[in-house]
């Protein structure tokens, strides 16, 4: 069985934010990509929107997404679905770190200024 130890976890660098791969292709994963969203204070993604859906559960912390027109603040526990196609922020304006898990379908492309492109927590 394909396990993905904490420390073992893969991880990237990206606009501020640190994501730890936890199940894609290469982990053993054929349909689901998931990942660890580690955010620092003042984090900011790009706007951007995705090819599928993106599922998001607050570990700790707090952030501010925009989903569309809509901006809703989220904690531990929250569980965020962005629609796939939808523009899409996610932020940490606090002073506090933050962590989710993310979830979608694996070779998921988001587009950022016009550029597509798979991260590689989704592959």
């Amino acid at each position: 069985m394909p396990c993905t130890r904490h420390d073992e976890a893969e991880e990237q660098h990206m606009h501020g934010f640190v994501f730890q791969s936890l199940a894609r292709s290469e982990q053993g994963s054929t349909e689901l990509a998931v990942w660890r969203i580690h955010a620092p204070a003042g984090a900011a993604s790009p706007a951007h929107s995705m090819s599928h859906e993106e599922v998001f559960v607050i570990q700790r912390g707090r952030f501010v997404a925009t989903v569309g027109e809509e901006q809703i603040e989220v904690g531990p526990g929250d569980c965020l679905t962005v629609p796939a196609e939808t523009p899409f922020q996610l932020t940490n304006p606090f002073d506090q770190p933050a962590e989710a898990i993310a979830c979608t379908r694996l070779g998921m492309a988001a587009t950022i200024n016009g550029q597509s492109l798979t991260p590689p927590w989704a592959r």
